[in-house]
């Protein structure tokens, strides 16, 4: 059975920038592939899957981050946007790897969230793999403004 499909209140919530580090990661992996291991930095983090979701009044956002230590991620509000960071390092240093596909080194995703979020509405969850913020309230289901164009006269 397919999910249903309805008009999307969270519509433009993730980070363009977010989204672009992802598509960038692809590009990286083939470099890396045909270069070898190489150290990624901040502008070629990895970004791990996300789900943005309403689950009642609360805005849940859940990101699979398997192989992290809860230690080793944070998450950190500010300015309304929402900033899940950390690393995934590798299990064994003296190892040659044949084939590798798990991304590994640092990882960010920034969400903008609505205006009005506070600090003290958001809580943070990690267990098997799946680190889950939960932004109490934040599911307001407000209509966007329509705002009337009007035709500009010639000065």
């Amino acid at each position: 059975m397919s999910p249903k499909r309805f008009n999307n209140p969270f519509h433009g919530v993730i980070d363009m920038i977010t989204e672009m580090n992802r598509i960038s990661d692809t590009m990286s992996s083939i470099e890396t592939s045909q270069a070898g291991e190489r150290e990624r930095g901040f502008a070629d983090a990895w970004s791990p899957p996300t789900d943005i979701l309403a689950r009642g009044r609360d805005l849940v956002v859940r990101c699979e981050v398997p192989g992290v230590f809860e230690e080793d991620a944070a998450v950190t509000f500010e300015h309304g946007v929402l900033t899940i960071s950390g690393e995934r390092m590798r299990d064994e240093e003296d190892v040659v790897y044949y084939s590798s596909e798990r991304f590994m080194g640092t990882f960010r995703r920034e969400i903008s969230l609505p205006e009005g979020t506070r600090e003290e509405d958001i809580e943070a969850s990690y267990g098997e793999g799946l680190l889950e913020v939960v932004v109490h309230g934040a599911a307001n289901q407000r209509k966007a403004k329509t705002i009337k164009v009007s035709r500009r006269r010639r000065a």
